[in-house]
């Protein structure tokens, strides 16, 4: 699983075929993409790991809170292009992206373990055609990903 996680002071999503957004405060913005064997075990990790990361400022302008510190707000969004691999040629190779019908199961076991933090966790819809609107704060953007175990 990788994760592109951005720091936000607010953000929302825009489903085109329903007409209908979704909105968070300061929080965090988690662009998703399950791969090819990826498990319950990895998601779990990585969930853990956006949530407990350290990177809001205390009151003495350090990076030393997280999400649930300062218990911001989370917009997951599926998004199977940050599994893209850019490597060979001029197209981005999407072979590594799970196919949308066993993501789309597993994205949703994702958005479980994230509420399971007792958070305000939002999203998109799966598969649909969105119009993401963040306003990253700092700018602060991280790659999460969580390698298969054997």
């Amino acid at each position: 699983m990788k994760v592109v996680l951005q720091r936000v002071r607010r953000a929302k999503v825009f489903i085109e075929d329903t007409g209908t957004e979704q909105e968070i405060e300061k929080g965090i913005v988690l662009l998703c993409a399950i791969e090819k064997n990826d498990t319950e075990k990895e998601l779990k990790w990585v969930a853990d790991r956006c949530v407990n990361l350290r990177i809001f400022e205390d009151s003495n302008g350090k990076m030393n809170l997280s999400v649930m510190d300062i218990e911001g707000d989370i917009l997951a969004i599926s998004n199977f292009t940050v599994a893209g691999n850019t490597k060979k040629g001029r197209r981005p190779s999407f072979d590594g992206a799970e196919k949308p019908e066993i993501a789309e199961k597993l994205f949703e076991k994702f958005l479980d373990f994230l509420k399971s933090y007792n958070l305000t966790v939002k999203t998109g819809k799966f598969g649909a055609k969105m119009l993401i609107y963040i306003e990253n704060d700092g700018p602060v953007t991280l790659l999460v990903e969580k390698q298969h175990t054997e």
